[in-house]
């Protein structure tokens, strides 16, 4: 009944820019935090940042400086500025969430997106 659908992958090269966004749907009390992951080929899937509903962010140390994540609660949608983008961004970019379905649950779900390709040539 909860779906986040991200959009804004792509090719660029080195040097290049890409903006991801994540979409929130479904039957939806509240979201917090917000974020992205991404995994690159044979590799696990690790944090590039989060965002909770109050503003506060963090970014994983490979992305600081280049990155920027933002969201607008009304329209339950995270997104991803991505500048100076290098080769070893190229990845699976993936929408995370946690989601209250209603006021009477106490503990959010995690749910994620199907994935975005982000590929950046050199």
């Amino acid at each position: 009944q909860v779906h986040l659908v991200e959009s804004g992958g792509g090719l660029v090269q080195a040097g290049g820019s890409l903006r991801l966004s994540c979409a929130a749907s479904g039957r939806i009390f509240s979201i917090d935090p917000m974020g992205w992951y991404r995994q690159a080929p044979g590799k696990q899937r690790e944090l590039v940042a989060t965002i909770t509903s109050a503003g506060s962010i963090n970014y994983a140390d490979p992305v600081k400086g280049r990155f920027t994540i933002s969201r607008d609660n009304a329209k339950k949608t995270v997104y991803l500025q991505m500048n100076s983008l290098k080769p070893e961004d190229t990845a699976a970019y993936y929408c995370n969430a946690g989601i209250k379905t209603s006021s009477l649950v106490r503990v959010s779900t995690f749910y994620w997106g199907q994935g975005t390709q982000v590929t950046v040539s050199s």
